[in-house]
């Protein structure tokens, strides 16, 4: 036990349920239910999964211990992918990033669900994926922690994401106290799950609303062990700004300037909520660079250029439940823990996600999906409609609920095989996430499509015009001049389809190895 260690247990009683990882393998069952902390890649457990793949390796278990593993989003991508790669995940909900796991989901080896993450952790409670096991219950969940307290509450670290509702319906827990992190207390603002019917409506009208706790309760029975943890979170450096994403960007900011000058936002916007990528950054980097000040954020998950956002002077305060930084981000972001701490409240996912409270402080909703069709709907998952990508994450919470719903996303992407690359404006998306109804604003390097108020074929027109890549415009106005044509003698034309045309630049993807068809013929 290092000093160290014994400092943040400030619960005496519990320093008797010390372990190491290795000394706890043996309560790890073929088939079990497991829950593991962290959100996006941060905050989740190392040690112990890391000995559960040695143990699997050296004994040549592969394909006779695997788990149904439930994380709040993405777990550590090294961990994850190991796992992955000894046949250890039966089972994974509702979020994963990792060629391995995509490669198993894909391959029919792991059971992949994807459900929206404002929903996944309260369908937990209610027994939903453990309804094949003897009891309701996960049997055990692993969990990181910063320090405890001295009643036993449990302090995490840079995430929250579904720690509440795993430590509720888990038979056990093992706690990784992470010492290579400094303690994270007074960041957090933790609420255990209510049952319907009869909830109480949350307390939160601004972003830096607190109503919860500190400290992570658990019942002192159910832990299992505490490990004592060194290890850090593997997080990739982030895709810097190109051209092609500071187009984007500006598009967006002379939007935003455009709906301030009607009057149809405040100076300072509503709270926004961006995603992960090159084309969130240079989002926040176009805002941070813009007139607006006294921002404020409502999201998921932030990223270095964050930290960046916070030292202009131009972000009021920010509320996530994940920081997911790079190694230097972290560093720079203890070297000045007393200011951005300050600014800065990490909920869980159900509460960073909740529909209504999205709804209720007007959230402006930016994210990025595969495709989009000429009518608005999106996927975000399912790539050519039957390949799993990541899940829909968050996205589907916010673009349903935000009073701005925006989806940002290059024109094109390059290939191989192509050097204009795939269209991600096509006629009919091959799996549907976000419908027409959700989407209100679609922009790309090319133009931002305002769709608010348009019928299906006003949406259409102004979809290829303002977003398509100049080389897919004419194939696109071609498919809707013959799609009005044809359906106008079935007086059907709400929203025109050619069926047997509508999948044929994915049809020529697979059979060319590109999406510029020569004929619609």
């Amino acid at each position: 036990m290092s000093a160290l260690l014994k400092s943040r247990i400030r619960n005496k009683a519990l320093l008797s349920k010390l372990r190491s990882p290795e000394e706890l393998i043996p309560y790890f069952k073929n088939g079990q239910y497991l829950g593991w902390s962290g959100f996006t890649g941060v905050g989740g457990p190392k040690v112990v999964p890391k000995a559960l793949a040695k143990h699997v390796e050296a004994n040549n278990l592969q394909g006779k211990l695997g788990f149904n593993l439930f994380v709040g989003a993405s777990a550590d991508v090294d961990i994850e992918s190991k796992w992955a790669e000894l046949g250890m995940l039966l089972r994974r909900s509702p979020h994963q990033v990792g060629k391995p796991i995509e490669k198993s989901i894909n391959a029919g080896k792991t059971h992949f669900f994807d459900k929206h993450l404002s929903m996944w952790p309260q369908d937990l409670t209610y027994g939903y994926y453990t309804r094949f096991k003897e009891n309701d219950l996960l049997d055990i969940s692993i969990i990181e922690a910063t320090a405890i307290t001295e009643d036993g509450g449990v302090i995490l670290g840079p995430s929250v994401g579904g720690t509440p509702e795993l430590v509720s319906t888990s038979e056990k827990v093992i706690i990784e106290l992470n010492t290579a992190l400094p303690s994270f207390e007074g960041l957090h603002d933790i609420n255990m799950p209510v049952a319907p019917p009869y909830r109480e409506p949350y307390p939160v009208t601004t972003v830096k609303d607190r109503f919860g706790t500190s400290a992570l309760p658990i019942d002192p029975s159910k832990i299992l062990a505490i490990v004592e943890s060194d290890a850090k979170d593997t997080v990739p450096e982030n895709t810097p700004s190109d051209a092609m994403s500071r187009a984007i960007a500006d598009h967006l900011v002379e939007f935003f300037q455009h709906e301030v000058k009607l009057g149809r936002m405040p100076e300072n916007l509503h709270p926004l909520q961006s995603g992960i990528g090159n084309i969130a950054n240079a989002v926040v980097e176009g805002l941070a660079d813009a007139s607006f000040t006294n921002l404020n954020v409502w999201t998921e998950v932030l990223q270095d250029s964050f930290l960046d956002f916070f030292e202009s002077g131009k972000l009021e305060f920010a509320t996530a439940t994940s920081i997911r930084l790079t190694p230097g981000g972290f560093k720079r972001f203890f070297s000045n823990w007393d200011t951005f701490s300050k600014q800065l409240l990490l909920r869980s996912q159900a509460i960073s996600n909740h529909p209504e409270l999205i709804r209720r402080l007007g959230v402006i909703a930016m994210n990025t999906p595969v495709e989009v069709d000429i009518y608005g709907h999106a996927n975000s998952t399912n790539v050519s409609g039957s390949r799993m990508l990541h899940g829909i994450g968050g996205s589907g919470d916010f673009l349903r609920n935000a009073k701005l719903s925006i989806m940002h996303t290059p024109s094109a992407r390059a290939t191989k095989t192509d050097p204009f690359g795939l269209s991600t404006v096509i006629p009919f998306a091959t799996h549907v996430d976000h419908t027409e109804h959700d989407l209100d604003i679609l922009v790309t390097e090319q133009g931002l499509a305002d769709l608010r108020g348009l019928s299906p074929r006003e949406r259409s027109r102004e979809i290829v015009k303002k977003c398509a890549h100049p080389v897919y415009q004419p194939i696109l106005n071609e498919y809707l001049d013959r799609a009005e044509f044809a359906m106008a003698k079935k007086k059907a034309l709400h929203e025109p389809h050619i069926l047997r045309d509508a999948f044929k630049l994915h049809l020529n993807l697979e059979e060319k190895g590109t999406m510029r068809i020569d004929s619609w013929e």
